[in-house]
């Protein structure tokens, strides 16, 4: 027999229970069928996952066994069935034989005899004729029935093999084999599809002339072998798994992919002193969402106290970060160094200031010490974290002799001591102390000359449980205190540069074991699991011709392990105690609980209200108070403020309550007796405003009918609260608004007042008049709520207009100061006729009247030209074009108030909103200028034209949307304070120069406002102010063009700027001495950079000088300089010779080659090829920051 093992991968595995609660096995891609003379029939299929799931197939691998073990050779069939697995302690094992007879009579289900393993029943479970498919289903069932219940929380991690066998003939079987969790609520598992039917009962089994299934019997052997858990977790499905439960440790939510960020940070916790000193800086009086530290603290508490994962959105966001950035896998190092720099910062002047830095901070030395001389240069440095080679070590102390490696300076690169003059040197580093807590970024990811891409390092590196430094501190070096380290924490990757997913295991107190931190689940973890299998490298024992296993997050098959510690953690053994000291609760900053139960009180709440909202109904009431607060269309906004006194008030009341009980609410929060109260309600009108209608006369209606019959299912609920005051010791008697016959029925009116001298317009208050009343009529009424006298009104004015109240006979209705209006609605304000009835005017119930003031024409045109609005046709205009535009200053400053917001029509020009900027910024407006503001990034756009015919909608909003206009913010502009007018600005151009101070390896871009019509000589002062020129290096500036990386053009002082490309880039620098000082003889040739191919053009391009004669490895060293390219990186470089055409062919360079004999023809270039490092970084996303 010669079986081969195989896992099964979790996606090939069918583990939907059985119809009666089994669990199943069932293999879509083909069980293992082990048969008579050791055939196996197996289906074609990948080799599934890195490390096996809940249930495998596991048969022995071997294949040079001699003979096969018969049926009834239980120990033979054991040994080759059911080999040990490694790393895992057998508890118990046993083998139980059931003989089946009568096979065709058996029912749909059967169930052997129990027999005993491990202290527990088990039984074999048979579906003689399927499980519904075409196969008989053969299980193992743990056996204790309703009578004999499992202990709590039982388990047993069994692996079994089921072999049916004919017992006539026991070189006939057939036997699958698979590893599984057995638990109360998983009580079996095993094989749906273990042997078809049709062949059990064939004469010809396999050619051996005889049946499985024969005389109508047959037989099933359990093979069990019951092993240990090491860890709690073997096995597990981790379905309803509790990590606080069963490690008393919870883990991390992944936003999206913050996996990297959740392995950081639980490292940082269980660095216990860390976390301390975390809770040492003090929040009480800064808690808010921007604020890291709080929010860290706030994290730590609730990892701390919580019973389950904890999420770090509140974290994230206080860094700064959007959606996009929690998208982004970050490097861990810089995240690290970004942490500790803010926490060292929040730090400084409390009690925890250099907590961090006695905990993490270690110090190296740099050096040059010369051989033959006493002389010695050095520095000593701070260092938080170590990043360590993997490429070419084999373990963490081969990294750090890397490091401390000696470099000897010698021939042509002797150190140059200073009066000693050349000498040689030995040059390294060298560590003068080690930190309690040592960070060691293991470097899994470098860049592959051969492949000309980033690639992850999966070799095998091996690192310590204990690790001892001292082998690599300076002689110098304190070393009265060992420097044995204890590995405290591995941080891994899993997967590849473009996929993959980050974990860590950790061990959280001195005399501990190590826990898997893999997001928001904790398990524990053997020693092997956090050290060996994080080795990397290639996996142990593969069978041969296997090909390898399947990386979860690529895909792909590997014989590599995709997983690799790339980040470890040891703790100096002599200081373990003071860094993991136990943190009590007590010790936590006491606001912290505070604030987190007052929030958990205020979700239990809004919990219940939920369960509840079915008992009761909200209503939304508008007060008097609200209404005279209110500036705006209607009686108020129900969608404004919460805080804002012209808000409703909403109420949450019981449906089953009546609206007099409901009144006397209202009453009680406006402080009046409930008599004083009458509620309107508020229906929505056809011309989309919300009037009162009708009172609700019946007290004892409910809510829930009162709802039914005067709103609209699915609509708020909405009343107006009218109120009664002055009303003395009578009782109060509301106005009758039930038609009477031969009365006029009353009608109520909302009067607006428009405050011409103020720029407002709020509610005045209501009347009642008789729908027979003339509209003048409404002036008396008018007068009596504002405290007007009609005399001291007629004084005010020095002219009437035609639109004011006539005089009549009652010289208080004729006073001629007054104007009415009707709001209709937002965009139809009409002037009322004042010897119309209100009947004639279409006055109803809950319509505004809008009044104000007829001021002289001398006022009216001071306001005019302030920007006011005389006219209260007007002022409604304004409110419907009313918008709120934020201003932001476009150059960021640290003042808070330099970012503010105003109220804005959408009519207005660019003159006349500019002229409110420059109000409330008390500068002049002519020196404003706007941008517009990028909705997905939040930048600034090209600047805004100035253009009388442009309004502020049609900049915000234009009307012929593009996709370069569309994607803006509709409320948010940039502004610039200029130092000179928009007028003459217009006559400036902006061109921006790349200036090369040293040779090309260093560009920094100056913008330079220039004339249109200008000369490039124009541009040379502005340079020389900004990068402190002296008057003769000015004189030796060059310009020139560059389009596609390539020299286009050179200009002369004289060459106009209007020729200068809007396509191309303008480079500025010094003309180079040795170009300056050139020989008759040598000429120049342009330069640029390419990455292998001459049509992938990159870099700097540059001018440079032939020398005739010169043998091109002295070239190179001019090149050197020229360049500013040096060392390593300089001899990574190639070159060639290059025509100006796209597609040439590069003829490339050696060090006795003569440039001035290749490069003859006018055309020619020199060409530096070498790989565009730029384009490596081109896809990775914004660096990481924190706010």
């Amino acid at each position: 027999m010669d079986p081969v093992s195989r896992d099964l991968d979790s996606e090939n595995r069918d583990s939907r229970p059985r119809k009666d609660s089994t669990a199943d096995l069932q293999t879509h891609m083909g069980d293992m069928q082990i048969t008579r003379g050791g055939d196996m029939l197996m289906d074609d299929y990948d080799v599934g996952d890195e490390k096996s799931d809940v249930a495998e197939i596991t048969p022995d691998s071997s294949t040079d066994e001699p003979q096969d073990p018969l049926a009834h050779d239980f120990e033979g069939m054991k040994a080759r069935m059911l080999p040990l697995l490694p790393d895992l302690e057998p508890e118990s094992e046993s083998i139980y034989t059931w003989d089946i007879e009568n096979y065709r009579s058996l029912t749909r289900k059967e169930r052997s005899p129990k027999f005993d393993c491990g202290g527990h029943p088990w039984r074999i479970l048979l579906f003689p004729f399927g499980n519904n498919v075409d196969h008989a289903s053969l299980y193992l069932e743990q056996a204790h029935g309703d009578e004999d219940k499992p202990p709590d929380n039982w388990y047993a991690c069994a692996q079994f093999t089921l072999c049916m066998w004919n017992k006539n003939e026991p070189t006939i079987y057939m036997c699958h084999t698979a590893n599984h969790r057995f638990t109360a609520e998983e009580s079996d598992w095993g094989f749906t599809r273990f042997s078809e039917l049709r062949k059990m009962f064939a004469q010809q089994w396999e050619g051996t002339g005889r049946a499985m299934v024969e005389n109508d019997a047959v037989s099933v052997t359990a093979y069990i072998r019951i092993y240990k858990d090491p860890t709690g977790v073997l096995w597990h499905n981790f379905i309803n798994y509790n990590s606080k439960k069963e490690t008393g440790m919870v883990g991390l939510r992944n936003q999206g992919a913050t996996c990297y960020l959740n392995s950081l940070l639980q490292s940082l916790y269980f660095t216990n002193a860390f976390r301390k000193a975390i809770y040492q800086i003090p929040t009480e009086n800064d808690t808010e969402k921007k604020n890291s530290a709080w929010a860290l603290q706030r994290l730590f508490y609730l990892l701390q106290t919580s019973e389950d994962a904890v999420s770090t959105q509140e974290l994230t966001a206080s860094f700064g970060w959007e959606t996009k950035h929690i998208f982004e896998q970050q490097d861990v190092q810089e995240l690290s160094r970004i942490l500790m720099e803010r926490m060292e910062e929040r730090m400084k002047g409390t009690k925890a200031e250099n907590a961090l830095a006695k905990m993490l901070v270690g110090k190296m030395k740099t050096y040059i010490s010369c051989i033959n001389v006493d002389y010695e240069s050095s520095r000593i440095e701070d260092f938080w974290d170590i990043q360590l080679n993997v490429s070419g070590n084999k373990s963490l102390d081969d990294s750090f002799k890397d490091y401390i490696q000696v470099e000897t300076m010698d021939g042509e690169n002797k150190y140059f001591a200073e009066g000693y003059g050349l000498q040689d040197a030995r040059k390294g580093v060298i560590f003068e102390s080690f930190p309690q807590v040592l960070h060691l970024q293991l470097k899994r990811f470098e860049y592959d000359i051969n492949r000309d891409a980033m690639m992850k390092v999966n070799d095998r590196y091996e690192f310590p449980e204990v690790f001892d430094a001292a082998p690599y501190l300076s002689e110098g070096a304190d070393k009265s205190e060992p420097y044995l380290y204890q590995l405290h924490g591995v941080l891994v990757h899993s997967g590849d540069l473009t996929a993959g997913h980050y974990y860590a295991f950790l061990k959280p107190t001195v005399d501990g074991h190590f826990y898997r931190f893999d997001d928001d689940k904790v398990t524990r973890a053997t020693l092997k699991e956090a050290l060996e299998e994080n080795f990397g490298g290639d996996y142990a024992n593969m069978v041969n011709g296997h090909a390898g296993f399947r990386n979860p997050y690529t895909r792909t098959l590997s014989t590599k392990r995709s997983m690799s510690a790339y980040m470890l953690v040891y703790i100096r053994k002599s200081r373990e105690k003071d860094i993991l000291l136990d943190v009590a609760e007590q010790e936590t900053p006491t606001h912290l609980a505070k604030q987190l139960n007052e929030e958990r009180a205020a979700l239990e709440k809004k919990r219940k209200d939920r369960e509840e909202q079915h008992l009761y109904l909200p209503i939304s009431v508008v007060t008097e108070d609200a209404f005279k607060a209110y500036q705006g269309f209607d009686l108020t906004n129900w969608e404004s403020d919460p805080n804002a006194p012209s808000t409703p008030q909403t109420y949450r009341v019981l449906r089953a309550s009546t609206v007099g009980d409901f009144t006397k609410t209202v009453a009680e929060s406006l402080r009046l007796p409930a008599e004083q109260i009458r509620l309107w309600v508020m229906v929505n009108r056809q011309n989309k405003t919300t009037r009162p209608d009708q009172p609700l006369a019946d007290l004892d209606m409910t809510i829930s009918q009162a709802y039914s019959t005067h709103s609209t299912r699915d609509k708020p609920f909405r009343l107006w609260a009218e109120t009664m005051t002055n009303v003395g010791d009578s009782k109060p008697s509301w106005p009758n608004m039930n038609p009477v016959p031969g009365i006029a029925p009353l009608v109520l009116i909302f009067l607006k007042y428009f405050n011409v001298e103020d720029q407002t317009l709020r509610g005045a208050g209501h009347i009642y008049m008789k729908r027979t009343s003339k509209v003048a009529e409404v002036i008396p009424a008018i007068q009596q709520l504002m405290g007007w006298s009609p005399s001291k009104d007629q004084a005010l004015m020095s002219s009437t207009s035609s639109s004011s109240i006539p005089s009549t006979s009652n010289s208080a209705v004729s006073s001629p100061s007054i104007q009415l209006f009707e709001e209709i609605k937002q965009s139809m304000i009409e002037p009322l006729k004042p010897k119309s009835t209100l009947q004639q005017a279409e006055i109803q119930d809950g319509d505004i009247i809008c009044f104000q003031k007829a001021l002289s024409e001398k006022v009216n045109l001071t306001i005019a030209s302030t920007g006011g609005y005389t006219d209260a046709r007007e002022f409604y205009d304004y409110l419907l074009n009313r918008i709120v535009i934020r201003f932001v200053p476009k150059i960021a400053t640290e003042q808070e108030e330099s970012t503010f917001s105003l109220a804005l029509s959408r009519k207005m020009s660019y003159d006349q909103y500019s002229a409110k900027v420059a109000e409330h910024l008390k500068v002049d407006p002519t020196h404003l200028r706007f941008s517009t503001v990028l909705s997905s990034t939040g930048k600034a756009k090209q600047p805004v034209r100035r253009s009388q015919g442009l309004t502020l909608a049609q900049t915000l909003m234009p009307a012929l949307a593009t996709y370069a206009n569309s994607n803006q913010r509709p409320d948010t502009l940039f502004y610039e304070i200029l130092e000179m007018s928009i007028s003459e600005l217009e006559t400036k151009r902006n061109i921006r120069i790349q200036w090369l101070p040293e040779g090309v390896v260093k560009e920094e871009p100056a913008d330079v406002l220039a004339p249109k019509n200008g000369i490039v000589e124009d541009l040379v002062p502005p340079l020389q102010l900004k990068f402190n020129l002296s008057d003769e290096a000015a004189g030796k500036l060059r310009f020139y063009e560059v389009h596609g990386y390539k020299i286009t053009k050179y200009l002369n002082t004289n060459s106009l700027l209007a020729n200068i490309s809007d396509y191309s880039t303008l480079f500025a620098e010094l003309i180079p001495e040795e170009e300056d000082h050139a020989d008759d003889n040598d000429r120049a040739i342009d330069a640029f950079h390419f990455d292998k191919e001459t049509s992938k053009p990159h870099g700097v391009p540059f001018r440079f000088v032939v020398k005739p004669g010169e043998l091109f490895k002295d070239t190179k060293e001019r090149l050197s300089k020229r360049t500013g390219i040096k060392g390593k990186q300089f001899e990574k470089l190639r070159f060639a010779v290059v025509q100006r055409s796209l597609y040439s062919r590069p003829t490339y360079l050696n060090d006795e080659d003569d440039l001035s004999t290749i490069a003859i023809h006018a055309d020619d270039q020199l060409g530096l090829d070498h790989v565009n490092r730029t384009r490596l970084f081109a896809g990775k996303g914004d660096s990481i920051f924190i706010r």
